[in-house]
């Protein structure tokens, strides 16, 4: 089954608890993409040679706003793939209401081995293949997976030389061109929130939960440093070449310094090494998969040791996982929620830029706690009211609100 399908079934189960009956009609609606754009890029590489790169821009749905979502460099973001984060980027962003739609953007391309003056030219051409799609008030694009802050640059860059100065028209851009303060942490930061409301609700004690982290990117990475500040005890952290596992905890503020020179966990002390398979089945009480998609799946779900699985990436956790997980009582928190943190301070720059009105970073992680604090209590009051697991709930939520705004603009 694609990620394309499996979001579906969860979308069409969850819809059984929204406030109103749905017909085939308006579920047929939901579940396919308003629009599904294919680009070829080509560029000529610096050996001379001309390359061609398939992109995607998968515009889900815009019932209640422009349509918003990052754009991935990937070798697996295919068309179902792009189209599966599409979808789930319309629920996150109505979950945790913000007035976009959800889209997604994609091209199928190892980031890390194409030149910056490659990756450059290859996001100018993707770009101007989709410019006539974009738009501050039509479809905002944002940083992904093997995409950053540089890449949005290029992004806004290349729009403006058609339509002129336009920084509303990507957000996660440098600050020094119209970005906002704390948009490279929020993805991480509002995790952390996530998690704090979670030890609220239970009575847990912040400073006794174990914390194991798969991916030390953009999102892993801010997870880690933010709980470390916070007294949380990291036990384990991994990239893609492996992990490193304390159980007394790592000292992430030395672990990021050593990692930033030497680019690898290799040589750092007092820990033992260990797979990412290892990591992903550590005993833990809060186990974070912040990497890539479908790592928990039914070849190790079994074998999972933690209390919470926090989805802080996109879909990493398969249908069949989940159901496993469930029987062991191991309870998951969505992405929808979990990783919205992103896309409520690009909302801010959004704003930001229409208003050309620059926010401090106090202002930003306060609303950003506001919000994200309130979707979650939103979904683990309806999950405790209806007996229905955490996903079930937000996704329901999500649904809930983009039915409701369809029909007061007469779709349905």
């Amino acid at each position: 089954m694609n990620p394309y399908d499996e979001i579906n079934i969860k979308l069409l189960e969850a819809s059984s608890h929204i406030s109103n009956k749905v017909s085939d009609g308006t579920l047929e609606m939901l579940t396919k993409p308003w629009r599904e754009i294919v680009v070829s890029c080509p560029i000529k590489m610096d050996d001379g040679n001309t390359k061609v790169f398939t992109g995607y821009r998968i515009q889900h749905n815009a019932v209640r706003g422009p349509y918003k979502g990052g754009v991935r460099y990937h070798p697996d973001a295919d068309q179902n793939e792009v189209k599966a984060l599409s979808s789930l980027m319309t629920w996150k962003n109505a979950l945790v209401n913000i007035p976009f739609g959800g889209a997604k953007g994609g091209i199928q391309v190892s980031a890390s081995e194409l030149s910056k003056s490659e990756l450059r030219n290859l996001t100018r051409r993707y770009t101007l293949s989709i410019d006539k799609f974009l738009g501050p008030n039509t479809d905002i694009p944002a940083p992904d997976l093997g995409t950053n802050s540089q890449t949005m640059a290029w992004m806004m860059d290349s729009y403006g030389s058609i339509h002129g100065y336009t920084p509303a028209i990507v957000t996660g851009k440098p600050v020094e061109l119209g970005g906002s303060e704390g948009r490279d942490s929020a993805t991480g930061r509002g995790v952390v929130f996530i998690i704090d409301e979670i030890c609220k609700k239970l009575s847990l004690d912040p400073h006794k939960q174990d914390f194991a982290i798969q991916g030390f990117g953009q999102v892993g990475k801010w997870i880690a440093n933010i709980a470390y500040q916070k007294k949380y005890n990291i036990v384990a952290v991994s990239d893609v070449k492996g992990g490193i596992y304390n159980k007394n905890g790592i000292d992430i503020t030395e672990l990021i310094k050593h990692y930033e020179i030497e680019k690898t966990f290799q040589n750092f002390k007092n820990v033992e090494f260990i797979t990412n398979n290892e990591l992903l089945t550590t005993k833990c009480d809060f186990l974070i998969p912040a990497a890539i998609e479908r790592v928990i799946n039914n070849t190790n779900a079994d074998n999972i040791n933690s209390k919470f699985v926090i989805e802080a990436a996109n879909h990493p956790v398969t249908p069949d996982a989940e159901k496993i997980l469930e029987s062991k009582n191991i309870s998951v928190l969505p992405d929808t929620l979990v990783n919205s943190g992103g896309v409520i301070v690009s909302y801010f720059e959004w704003i930001q830029n229409l208003y050309q009105h620059h926010w401090e970073i106090e202002r930003v992680n306060s609303e950003l706690q506001k919000i994200i604090t309130k979707a979650f209590h939103e979904v683990f009051d309806k999950s405790e009211k209806e007996n229905i697991n955490y996903r079930l709930s937000a996704l329901s939520i999500g649904l809930d609100r983009v039915i409701h705004t369809a029909n007061l603009r007469g779709y349905i």
